[in-house]
């Protein structure tokens, strides 16, 4: 074991002038295809008469032919796609031979008639429909029209609506996320740990590639979103415009395919970990920040839903959350310059929302991710609040403006004694929901944590340990949305536990709720569900707007990715503190693994850790590397004998290492 992370690390290093992400053991993981023509990896399912149906797996086998109407073959593509469908038809009998295609993400829903409904949902799961290929049929290629694109699935079937005979070969897709990328599989981060005591050992790794693929799925060109479509209509269309400029990073491959700042919160920092992508995060933002309205106010979600100003003040926070990790990730100034009033505006629009007796914010733009309840004095969008402030602080320093940054500190440091003053539960160990309720959500609490509006480590523990009641089997059961596991909700969870310092927790939570997504056979088993039910079905929010419609859930959706930048941030332990990286800091939690490695690309080049912890002997190895003129900080995760680079150090107040060169760390157990 350690030898291998020994290896894989010399060559990691040895390829860090290149500024993305070195082969190795971690390729076997990366879900992304190799070319953007993608043909179906076996055959699901036939019904009626149907011959030589392996025909279509292979460019040279021959024909496969459906004879008799209502004859069908399912396909499975082995993975989420997304894009245009390409078939050959090689003959029809007569001219009123017709075609019809239908896609799913999961294999529950495979239907001659019915695909994923993607525009409206319904009870009766007929939303979408199928997509007609109309007779006469002209021999030779057949393609999609654009806006017939399906944004994700993983099974298409193929059914004969009308004639005697048709024969088919040739079925491709060719894929349209991420349309800015040349090669889909060039990831510029990595992630790598065994995880020995577990019967996957490569779970967790596969999680964070599942993470990663997602992403890329929900990078999308601006003229493919989710277009409109009439109510009471069958039919999709992905041509719709959602954005002035792309790419832009939406909130699901099959839906809505439209930006939602909340999502972002989560999503962004998966999209620079993974693959370094901001321009999408940047197109995105510019677009909320267009729709700002004459009070400050964002926009709850962007083109084509168009849900606007006012309405949430969480994804009102999100946005402004949002700008500052472009900022962050990217080193962007000239960009940030160019918001700076909007975001002041935006700052002041919640500002105003404070009430001067309570000292709260009183939220009014109730709606959020799905949630019920909220408003009024509520801890979401407070804490959401605290962290806008103190990230326009050092927003606001950085652009010289010094008195601006002081007063949002002030006003922050007065906005957390208020919230464990009125919203904090000491019996129970937890935030209450509100001042009208003694719910203890799963949002506030881990955004608290997260965003540390706790006062002490052991405020942060109770609530860590305060969060496992609601785990079940599937993962983690959300209290203000109830019999529903929401993985936006559990990824600001995974974040609290490892603030808390709760590495262990927050790996159980990984392999128990992501590790369930991922590996469950009603899903689509390469990316990231939306949401499901407390007894593992599909139908997340089935009584909450969803209509009891199981196949409107998104098996591809941003914010589900919570474990990538986590796995990367607190166990491998890397991550940025000031723009591009110039500052870093190298924090590792080991969670009981053995070891770990990998990194990510910023605009100012590549940034690397491995470590390995060998309990047996006491001794603990760290290596990193940077951009040369960048500086870290190393906090290291065990005590003993400390030596950086062979020479013996006193670590109290941190130690500081320059970019350019691969320091090593070793800690020896005294």
């Amino acid at each position: 074991m350690l030898e291998l992370y020994h290896f894989s690390l010399a060559l990691a290093f040895s390829l860090c002038a290149k500024a993305s992400a070195p082969h190795g053991p971690w390729d076997d993981f990366n879900y992304a295809p190799s070319s953007r023509t993608v043909s179906p990896t076996a055959i699901h399912g036939t019904s009626g008469d149907v011959d030589n149906a392996e025909a279509l797996l292979s460019t040279d086998a021959g024909s496969a032919t459906l004879s008799g109407a209502g004859a069908w073959v399912a396909i499975d593509f082995g993975k989420e796609v997304g894009g245009v469908t390409t078939l050959n038809i090689d003959s029809a009998s007569d001219d009123n031979a017709s075609l019809a295609l239908t896609f799913t993400e999961s294999s529950l829903f495979i239907s001659p008639t019915l695909s994923d409904d993607s525009v409206f949902a319904a009870a009766n799961l007929s939303v979408d429909g199928a997509q007609p290929i109309p007779a006469p049929l002209s021999e030779g290629l057949w393609t999609q029209p654009i806006s017939w694109q399906r944004g994700g699935f993983r099974y298409l079937t193929v059914t004969l609506a009308e004639g005697s005979t048709v024969a088919l070969s040739n079925i491709s897709v060719y894929l349209t996320f991420s349309p800015n990328v040349d090669d889909l599989r060039d990831y510029k981060g990595y992630f790598y740990a065994k995880d020995p005591g577990e019967e996957d050992e490569d779970l967790l790794t596969k999680i964070w590639y599942a993470g990663a693929y997602t992403i890329q799925t929900n990078i999308l060109a601006a003229d493919e979103g989710r277009g409109e479509v009439p109510q009471g209509t069958t039919g999709w269309n992905n041509s719709g415009t959602i954005a002035n400029a792309g790419p832009v990073i939406v909130d699901g491959a099959k839906r809505d395919r439209t930006v939602w700042p909340g999502d972002m919160g989560i999503a962004g920092p998966s999209a620079f970990v993974a693959l370094n992508q901001l321009d999408p995060v940047r197109n995105s933002l510019d677009e909320l920040f267009s729709l700002q309205s004459t009070t400050g106010g964002l926009p709850y979600s962007g083109p084509l839903i168009s849900a606007g100003p006012e309405l949430s003040d969480t994804y009102h926070a999100w946005s402004l959350i949002g700008a500052y990790n472009y900022w962050l990730h990217s080193g962007d100034t000239e960009w940030l310059e160019g918001k700076w009033e909007q975001y002041l505006a935006g700052v002041s629009y919640l500002a105003d929302k404070v009430d001067v007796d309570v000292g709260l914010i009183n939220a009014t733009g109730v709606l959020d991710w799905g949630r019920l309840g909220g408003g009024g004095f509520s801890i979401s969008p407070n804490v959401l609040y605290y962290k806008v402030l103190l990230n326009g602080a050092q927003l606001s320093s950085a652009l010289g403006d010094t008195e601006t940054a002081e007063g949002w500190l002030a006003d922050a440091a007065t906005l957390k004694g208020i919230i464990n003053a009125v919203l904090w539960d000491e019996d129970a160990g937890l935030y209450i929901d509100n001042t009208t309720t003694t719910l203890h959500p799963e949002d506030g609490n881990s955004l608290a944590v997260w965003f540390n509006v706790t006062v002490s480590d052991e405020q942060k523990a109770r609530i860590s340990e305060g969060l496992e009641q609601f785990w079940t089997d599937v993962g983690a059961v959300t209290p203000e949305l109830p019999d529903t596991a929401a993985p936006f909700v559990g990824g600001m969870e995974l974040n609290a536990h490892f603030e808390a310092g709760a590495a262990e927790r927050a790996l159980d939570l990984i392999r128990l709720e992501w590790g369930w997504m991922l590996t469950t056979n009603v899903s689509v088993q390469s990316t990231l569900l939306e949401g499901y039910t407390s007894n593992g079905s599909l139908l997340y929010r089935g009584d909450a707007g969803y209509q009891q419609d199981p196949t409107y859930t998104s098996h591809s959706h941003g914010w589900s990715t919570g474990p990538t930048p986590a796995l990367t941030t607190y166990i491998l332990g890397l991550s940025v503190t000031e723009p591009a990286g110039q500052a870093f800091r190298v924090a590792p939690q080991t969670g009981g693994l053995p070891a770990a490695e990998g990194g990510f690309e910023t605009p100012l080049g590549w940034f690397g850790v491995s470590w390995t912890n060998d309990e047996h002997v006491g001794r603990f190895e760290l290596n990193v590397t940077s951009p040369e003129g960048t500086v870290g900080t190393v906090a290291l995760p065990v005590d003993g004998e400390i030596t950086v680079d062979g020479e013996a150090v006193d670590a109290e107040g941190g130690i500081q290492v320059q970019g350019g060169v691969t320091h090593t760390v070793f800690v020896q157990a005294s």
